[in-house]
């Protein structure tokens, strides 16, 4: 028999070599460290985003379904005061959302199918409404149409016994659509878009004129365009609060939205928790059936790939239509912003507009006063916070849903893009239950916590795209070259994105540091924004001053949203 012990000689040779035994396995990974980190790098991310939407998003969301569950529904269902409101509510959003969806393919029609000069600037004109908050936008057809506005008076000179009166149902609906249209033409022209060029083609080729066309091949190719534009904008006019409260409410028209600003901010209710959570329910659940019935709706659309499309010949055709629009645009974007300017130009609502009236002072008034400063920063602190928290949160949900494939993707997905469909008034009510519990009520951070709830979709919506078309090859030499996949995600393909995710985060803030709906109802002394601050003095009578720092939010908002727009568009044409 043969002995294999080894001589000292070896042992010593063996121990100086650095070459490791196959036999020999290295020191191995904690159990803990691979269950958080988990083989690829990934599970550390998606705990920690998991955390994040629960926090943020799922918590507000069961509180006020659990504190809605409380309420007696069969007393809440016979109050005259809520069924005026659901039937105001369903009324005005359904009406405004046809005729929003009808505009929005006319206009959709207008600018896909027609070529004229002036084509590009028309279009930023039309949308104008979309820039702008519906409350001030409501607060500028106030000016144009108030009893002493420019409208009024105008009648007043022709000698026409005739006063026009934006106030009531009809008002509501006709502002809830002119907010809501731009919208609607989004949506339809992009579906428009994609309308196979060649089915057209044909259809001409058989002899049918561009109306046949029109009526026979475009319109039933984007229904579904259509029907996810009356969605949209029918949860956008059941959501709004500003229009209802400042255009309704002086004639006693009252929304959901309304009525839970009256109960909550009413002293004689003593705990209006539980009805407001109920309506909060309510509006949930029609939000979600419409985003359901949308999302439906696109995934049993086939989008079929095709040559560019064909525009129809101007003409006289294309020239009657840019002349509508130029009218509609006139009288719709630029004649209630021009009465909003004369308004916060003159001393005193009547006054005559002339050069020796105009005035500096409601301007200079409006951002020096105390109302106004702490508005102001408050807002910009509050928009710059949830800015950053979206972007780094909205990254992190982007980055595993385009670079992962996991069983729960899908719950992120809806989780993170879910507070898009739900009213603003739905986002408040919630953090009102959970902020006593967290210690921030009646602080600033219960809105900074709204916001970003509110606005953590924006960051996705504008990544997707983008991920999807960064190729993971850079990713692939990261990982050979040693870096986790973890790490060459973030490294490689979150830098390509880093522009994107700056996008994302200056539409956050240009939105939050206007908005109105959730602010009002979490408002607290110290925390008012500069959207309640415009709102109050309107409220108050004190129509100069807030005209003045409405005019002010409108150009910002205008301006910034259009650059980001356009560098959003030249990137994406690159």
């Amino acid at each position: 028999m043969i002995d294999t012990k080894p001589t000292p000689g070896e042992v010593a040779s063996e121990t100086s070599n650095p070459v490791i035994p196959a036999s020999v396995s290295p020191t191995p990974t904690p159990r803990w460290h691979q269950r958080i980190n988990g083989t690829d790098g990934l599970r550390l991310l998606r705990v920690a985003v998991l955390l994040g939407l629960a926090g943020v998003v799922v918590v507000p969301i069961v509180a006020t379904i659990v504190m809605g569950s409380r309420a007696d529904f069969a007393v809440l269902l016979t109050d005259p005061a809520v069924y005026d409101a659901t039937r105001n509510s369903l009324v005005s959003s359904a009406v405004s959302a046809l005729a929003a969806t009808a505009l929005g393919v006319g206009f959709a029609v207008v600018f896909e199918r027609f070529r004229f000069s002036g084509q590009n600037l028309l279009r930023w004109f039309l949308l104008i409404p979309f820039l702008i908050p519906p409350f001030i936008g409501a607060m500028s057809w106030m000016a144009l149409l108030g009893v002493n506005g420019p409208a009024n008076q105008l009648l007043s000179q022709l000698g026409i016994d005739h006063t026009f009166s934006i106030f009531g149902g009809t008002g509501v609906i006709f502002l809830l659509t002119i907010h809501s249209y731009p919208i609607a033409y989004l949506v339809i022209s992009a579906a428009i878009r994609q309308v196979p060029g060649n089915l057209e083609e044909a259809a001409r080729m058989s002899g049918a004129s561009n109306w046949t066309v029109l009526r026979t091949v475009t319109l039933p190719l984007i229904r579904p365009g259509m029907t996810a534009a009356f969605m949209l904008t029918f949860v956008s006019s059941l959501s709004d609060f500003g229009i209802p409260a400042l255009i309704g409410l002086p004639e006693r028209y009252t929304t959901l939205t309304t009525l839970v600003y009256r109960q909550l901010s009413s002293p004689s209710s003593s705990n209006p928790l539980p009805e407001v959570s109920a309506i909060s329910m309510v509006l949930m659940a029609v939000a979600l059936v419409a985003l359901l019935a949308q999302r439906g709706r696109a995934q049993s659309t086939q989008i079929i790939a095709s040559a560019s499309t064909r525009h129809y010949q101007t003409g006289v055709l294309g020239f009657v239509a840019m002349v509508l629009t130029w009218l509609w645009v006139i009288v719709v974007s630029i004649l209630p912003l021009l009465a909003l300017a004369s308004q916060a130009l003159l001393p005193a609502p009547g006054v005559p507009l002339t050069l020796e009236n105009i005035t500096l002072d409601n301007i200079i008034t409006a951002v020096t006063s105390p109302t106004a400063v702490t508005g102001i920063q408050n807002s910009v602190m509050l928009a710059a916070g949830a800015a950053v928290i979206t972007a780094i949160l909205g990254l992190g949900v982007a980055l595993l849903l385009a670079r992962s494939n996991h069983p729960v993707n899908p719950s992120i997905d809806v989780v993170a893009n879910l507070p898009q469909a739900l009213p603003g008034l739905v986002i408040a009510v919630g953090w009102l239950l959970v902020a006593p519990a967290l210690g921030i009520f009646n602080t600033p951070v219960v809105i900074l916590v709204a916001y970003v709830m509110a606005f953590l979709a924006l960051v996705v919506q504008q990544l997707r795209g983008p991920l999807a078309s960064v190729s993971a090859t850079l990713e692939e030499a990261a990982t050979i070259s040693g870096a986790s996949r973890l790490r060459a995600i973030i490294g490689v393909t979150g830098r390509i994105v880093a522009p994107v995710v700056v996008t994302g985060a200056v539409m956050v803030f240009l939105t939050a540091v206007r908005e109105l709906t959730i602010s009002i109802l979490l408002v607290a002394p110290g925390s008012q924004t500069l959207g309640v601050a415009i709102f109050n003095l309107q409220q108050a009578g004190n129509y100069n001053a807030a005209s003045a720092l409405a005019l002010i939010v409108a150009i910002v908002g205008i301006a910034g949203l259009s650059i980001t727009a356009a560098v959003t568009s030249k990137r994406q044409g690159k």
